[in-house]
């Protein structure tokens, strides 16, 4: 993309306020994650959700000069304008021209699953036989897939772009920005199938996208969407693959066999290893020859290709490191777009110092001149203390760097200089590609060596936010709660990440909890939910809201706001008990507590309650009634109050199950993680948590022996035994061993046998195939999961989150 503000305002039909002049190549969407500002618009996207142009002073703020927006804010100086009347139509228009008159070949891949690794290795593929332009990341939706038609520029020849859907009558809108040559369709699962009437539908919906296609490759395993295929599309090139042999491409040998893969490609044999041979990437496999073949690749080459294709990794990790260091790892792979994708998660965080670790970047068609100068700016305008260049060839190009800067050879070269290790409260970031193997300097810098792992992925974190706020109404308030270290999980990381995506609200337990979230940058508005007499001064300090719930914390609290000289009306949240019989003031109490507040140099911020039993269908009518009570006790309150406070009392399965309840606010814990009692809701959600370790050691245990302390376990024939490296000093409870837990390895179940030691635990893997020491076990996740889990242990997965062991080692990733 490269216009002037002039030609943009031609294209869309918009109004231009300022210089009509200025060039604009990028335009950016997200005021948080904006990596440069040079010839870079920011565009104000309004939706039925959410209106951007709220975030258009932060933009302002980052040095954003060009603004495009439903409407004008005079107020804002030397600012250019582009004035729209729909933010998502201009996108889309100005995507659909750019595309139109691009003069590229393109590839269009839709489907539930598989779009993104297919782009990926399409990429790897291709790039050295054409100039090669993709979607980055999993832009593929009403907004991702403009943004991505939009860094089409006059050199490319090839395009790769997703498209994805989760509605009807989405698709029609795309395919009229987009219009690929070959479609590509994977396959069609559930992924957003509850929003359409039948599978027919969805299919319907996803083919539309090949209206204007030369040649349509699909998985014809499915009949249904071959036979929608030949009917829709009987006068364009079709080529069908599956394992089915009625299709074009499949599957000719037994694929269980130690053997070569062959794939029968219209008669044509193609042969080529494979270590992983699961249906999915086999399908994917054979999806991406015919794509190869119908772009004229030889068969040869096919198969080199396929042998240096790379693991497709699509995720960030942040791990504490020494000298409090946050050390985010990102030595998956290198181009300019994971570069970008890096320096966006890196404005994430709150740290003002932070150093770089980057390496050349291998496998791009590209002038290394023109390459590396526009790595130099993208990492200049970051403003890193110290930049470390890794290798000889970006190493040539250190000048263009303004800060600090560092050059070696080799990983090895920087470990022996010892730069690294006088680095003190940064964020770390390391960006390489895999031959310099950077994944190393992350050993030496973090702060945790243990094996066994919680990871915490934190896009799905924000899916699950996202999802539960989709049932609200737009203006209602969202509280997260992060008290008990965020369920285990890591207080001040999730609250950095959740107050990044503007949550309105975090819930603490106790003051102490809050105060540190303070000291570490967080500037949310932090409730203390349980006040304790004691914490109030460090409330006061740290600029804390308690929950108030009685006449004595009422006092006490007041007492100690006129002490510390405050003279601002405090802001304190009231508890109601509406029939928990925990905490609250009751209903014959309020007139006493309308009377003493208005003595009181203090504002009701919020009026709170708490069901108890949201989650149990059973209690429907119960919870019902303590709505009721909460609707008539908290209006009443608010009416004498002469001014209208927050109201909130629904909880995660509230949110779900009562939603026409919701009042002003929400509070979120356990559904934000992943986990709801309705199956349904369930689907929706994703899984957060991820709690896994190794294998130290396997043994051979001979008929008659015994396993582990007090013998509890005596194998009756030859079983082999895995050692894993986590016990109950790591959260694993002693009662689910002896053969009534489990732990997934190879997507199989093994029992835990014996007792549960201290720092280890046993597992049988006797009927396990292919199983080695040094492979992964997880102790819960997928299989078994969170739920199935905190089964074994008779308690709520609450309670197997909190007593995660602080020593077992925290990873947080963007997938």
């Amino acid at each position: 993309m490269d216009y002037t503000v002039q030609r943009i305002s031609e294209i869309t039909n918009a109004k231009v306020i300022g210089d009509r002049n200025l060039m604009i190549k990028n335009i950016a969407y997200d005021s948080r994650i904006i990596y440069s500002t040079k010839n870079t618009a920011f565009i104000a996207i309004n939706t039925p959700k959410n209106s951007g142009e709220k975030f258009i002073e932060s933009a302002i703020n980052r040095g954003i000069t060009v603004i495009i927006s439903e409407h004008h804010y005079p107020e804002y100086k030397n600012v250019t304008w582009i004035i729209v009347e729909n933010s998502v139509d201009f996108i889309q228009k100005l995507a659909k021209y750019h595309f139109e008159n691009s003069h590229l070949q393109s590839i269009g891949i839709t489907g539930s699953n598989g779009k993104t690794i297919l782009k990926e290795w399409l990429y790897q593929c291709l790039w050295n036989e054409f100039s090669t332009v993709k979607s980055p990341k999993s832009f593929n939706s009403q907004i991702g897939l403009p943004l991505s038609l939009l860094q089409i520029n006059s050199t490319h020849e090839l395009g790769i772009f997703e498209v994805g859907i989760s509605k009807p009558n989405e698709m029609e809108k795309l395919e009229n920005i987009f219009h690929p040559q070959i479609g590509l369709l994977t396959h069609i699962g559930t992924a957003h199938a509850a929003n359409f009437s039948s599978d027919e539908e969805l299919i319907d919906e996803k083919i539309k996208l090949f209206k204007d296609s030369e040649v349509i490759i699909y998985n014809g395993d499915n009949s249904l969407v071959d036979e929608k295929i030949k009917k829709s599309y009987s006068d364009k090139k079709l080529i069908s693959y599956g394992f089915k042999k009625e299709n074009h491409v499949f599957i000719k040998n037994n694929i269980s066999k130690d053997e070569n893969i062959i794939v029968e490609y219209f008669g044509e044999e193609i042969s080529f290893p494979a270590h992983q041979r699961d249906e999915a990437t086999l399908t994917n496999a054979m999806a991406l020859i015919t794509v190869l073949k119908e772009l004229h690749i030889e068969n040869k080459k096919i198969v080199e290709k396929i042998n240096l294709l790379k693991a497709v990794e699509m995720r960030l990790e942040s791990i504490e490191g020494i000298k409090g260091n946050i050390i985010i790892n990102d030595s998956f792979n290198l181009d300019l777009d994971s570069l970008k994708t890096a320096l966006q998660f890196l404005n994430e965080y709150n740290k003002s110092k932070k150093s770089l670790v980057l390496t050349d970047i291998v496998g791009v068609n590209a002038n290394s001149k023109e390459l590396y100068e526009e790595v130099s700016e993208l990492v200049n305008e970051q403003h890193f203390d110290s930049v470390f260049l890794i290798g000889n060839e970006i190493s040539k190009f250190s000048d263009l760097f303004k800060s600090k800067t560092y050059t070696f050879v080799d990983t090895k070269e920087l470990i022996e200089s010892k730069h690294l290790n006088e680095i003190e409260n940064q964020i770390i970031l390391l960006k390489g590609a895999r031959k310099f193997e950077i994944e190393k300097l992350k050993d030496i810098l973090e702060l945790r060596k243990h094996d066994t792992v919680l990871e915490i992925n934190l896009n799905a974190i924000l899916h699950n936010i996202n999802y539960h706020k989709s049932l609200l109404k737009p203006g209602t308030k969202m509280m997260a709660m992060v008290k008990a270290n965020a369920y285990g999980l890591g207080s001040y990381e999730i609250s950095e990440f959740l107050q990044h995506h503007h949550i309105d609200y975090l819930g603490v337990a106790f003051a102490d909890e809050g105060a540190e979230l303070r000291k570490k940058g967080i500037t949310t508005p932090i409730v203390v939910m349980n006040p304790e007499q004691h914490s109030y001064q460090t409330i006061i300090e740290y600029n804390l809201e308690p929950e108030i719930y009685s006449f004595r914390i009422l006092e006490l609290f007041y007492e100690a706001v006129q002490k510390s000289g405050c003279d601002k009306k405090y802001p304190i949240h009231i508890k109601l008990e509406t029939g928990m019989h925990r905490l609250g003031f009751k209903d014959f109490e309020l007139d006493a507590l309308i009377e003493t507040l208005s003595t009181k140099n203090l504002k009701v911020q919020s009026v709170l309650s708490h069901l108890s039993s949201s989650d149990i269908p059973e209690e429907k009518e119960f919870t019902l009634n303590q709505l009721k009570t909460f609707k008539i006790n908290s209006s009443y309150l608010t009416e004498k109050l002469g001014y209208t406070p927050i109201r909130h009392i629904l909880n995660s399965s509230g949110i779900t199950s009562y939603t026409e309840d919701q009042h002003d606010m929400v509070r979120i814990g356990i559904g934000m993680l992943g986990e709801s009692p309705s199956s349904e809701i369930q689907k929706q959600l994703r899984s957060v948590v991820s709690f896994k370790t190794v294998i130290s050691q396997i043994s051979t245990v001979e008929n008659g022996e015994s396993v582990g302390y007090s013998r509890k376990y005596k194998a009756d024939h030859p079983t082999k035994i895995a050692t894993i490296p986590v016990g109950y000093a790591d959260g694993i409870p002693r009662l689910i061993g002896n053969q009534i837990g489990n732990v997934g390895v190879h997507k199989a179940l093994a029992a835990i046998v014996g007792n549960i030691c201290m720092d280890m635990m046993m597992i049988n893997v006797d009927h396990i195939p292919n199983v080695k020491e040094g492979d992964t076990v997880t102790v819960f996740n997928a299989k078994p999961s969170l739920k199935e889990f905190a089964g074994y242990c008779k308690t709520i997965t609450y309670e197997v989150l909190t007593s995660i062991s602080p020593r077992v080692k925290r990873i947080y990733i963007k997938d």
